[in-house]
């Protein structure tokens, strides 16, 4: 039984066939796995002490960080029909190299000297602005013609008025020397008359007298005739002036008008003349854009527009190129709940598609084949997937990210938070509580502000 003995029994007694045997077989076993469950118990009791790492997992996929460094289609500026392919899918193109050619499908552009037409429209146009400049240029010294004329004019009949009123106060002197001499015969006729009554003198002298009478009688007449010729030549005169100022007026007026005219038409001349400059660059610039040249350095990765003859609209998309140097990034979907938990500089470790990695989530330091990470980026809106986005760029002071690495890659990312025990992390598990960000008990956020107490005003 105990094999002391070089001569064994076993193959003549079969142990199994007692009872006490089999009753000492299972106290055995139930020792054995009394001190297993034991240990393992030990272990598991350890092990819910350990520090655990909390995190946030998030799926994501590569992008660039930098909006003119992502994957963009060209797109036509002009409406036309594609003539002529310079690229394949697959080519690098540089900065300004020719990617197609379109020409014209609309009837306006058709002529094929529509530059030179214009060019001619637009020189027509300069010379009648030039023309204009002449023309108001001689209504100008017209007008100034005209101003010096009114001024002759009328100190000429002002020299022609002041000699009438001389004329006029000559006349007065005159016709009151003959009024006085008519006077004097009237008394030497009235003395002549009562002296031939008389008979002291006689009828010749008589008649010399009434002669004198009659004739310096009508030399005053005749005087008052030229006094009132005088007078209704004065008049005339001053009509004259106002006749002359009326029609220097309408004809400084009219000067003026043509002047305007001439002004308003050059004006329109050369509204004419920029809109057909304006034109004329409109003209040159489309040209420009028969040739769709590559915005930046980058890859042709699709074409879109396939095919010669093809009508092409506004705006279409013809080709996809990708920038040949780009600063990688990730962008991740969070979870509402999880978007106050982050912040700027929150450490990321991430996994990319076709990178075998073994990750423990909960123990960074012992993750092997991942990257590092922070987040730079935190959207303030929620997307139409109901999450929030974040973007992560490299954390290139401990493992560059591989630069094999393409736009669009599905990559996988723990956002690194607290370390707790593991026991509390399956209570928070199991609860379906979110991680724990307090610090001190404090939030993670920053001081609280609080007000300050309302003091009673008695």
């Amino acid at each position: 039984m105990l094999n002391i003995s070089e001569n064994s029994i076993s193959q003549h007694v079969q142990m199994s066939d007692f009872d006490s045997y089999q009753l000492l077989k299972q106290n055995l076993l139930g020792k054995l796995t009394l001190w297993l469950v034991s240990v393992l118990f030990m272990v598991i009791l350890i092990t819910l002490f350990l520090p655990w790492t909390q995190n946030i997992s998030a799926k994501g996929y590569v992008t660039t960080r930098s909006p003119q460094q992502r994957p963009q289609a060209i797109q036509s500026v002009l409406a036309g029909r594609l003539e002529k392919w310079y690229v394949r899918e697959g080519d690098f193109v540089q900065k300004g190299d020719t990617i197609a050619f379109i020409s014209e499908i609309k009837s306006e552009y058709f002529d094929p000297d529509i530059l030179e037409r214009t060019s001619e429209q637009v020189a027509a146009k300069s010379q009648s602005i030039e023309a204009y400049d002449q023309k108001v240029f001689a209504l100008k010294s017209q007008y100034t013609a005209l101003q010096e004329g009114l001024m002759l004019k009328r100190e000429q009949t002002l020299n022609k008025i002041a000699q009438a009123n001389n004329k006029i106060r000559i006349d007065s002197i005159d016709l009151v020397a003959l009024e006085t001499n008519l006077l004097i015969s009237q008394n030497q006729l009235n003395r002549t008359n009562e002296l031939y009554g008389k008979g002291l003198k006689s009828l010749t002298e008589r008649q010399d007298k009434e002669y004198k009478v009659q004739s310096e009688q009508a030399k005053v007449n005749v005087q008052k005739n030229k006094l009132i010729n005088q007078r209704n030549e004065l008049s005339n005169l001053i009509l004259e002036l106002s006749a002359i100022e009326r029609e220097y007026a309408d004809k400084m007026a009219k000067s003026l008008s043509d002047r305007q005219t001439a002004m308003s038409d050059q004006l329109e001349s050369r509204a004419a003349t920029a809109k057909l400059k304006n034109q004329l660059s409109n003209y040159t610039e489309r040209q420009k854009h028969y040739y769709i040249t590559a915005p930046q350095d980058g890859y042709i990765t699709k074409t879109i527009k396939k095919g010669l003859g093809e009508t092409l609209k506004e705006g279409d998309d013809i080709v996809t190129i990708v920038p040949a140097s780009y600063e990688l990034a990730i962008e991740l979907y969070v979870k509402p709940q999880d978007v106050p938990l982050l912040s700027i500089g929150s450490p990321v470790q991430l996994r990319f598609d076709g990178w075998p990695a073994v990750v423990i989530s909960g123990w960074p330091e012992t993750s092997t084949g991942v990257f590092k990470g922070e987040v730079v980026a935190i959207d303030r809106y929620i997307s139409e997937n109901g999450s929030y986005r974040v973007i992560v760029s490299p954390d290139n002071s401990k493992k560059v990210w591989p630069p094999q690495l393409s736009i669009g890659t599905g990559a996988q990312a723990f956002l690194l938070l607290k370390e707790v025990p593991i026991w509390y992390e399956a209570w928070r598990q199991l609860n379906g509580f979110p991680p724990d960000f307090y610090q001190n008990g404090e939030e993670k956020g920053g001081d609280v502000k609080r007000k300050a107490p309302i003091k009673s005003v008695k």
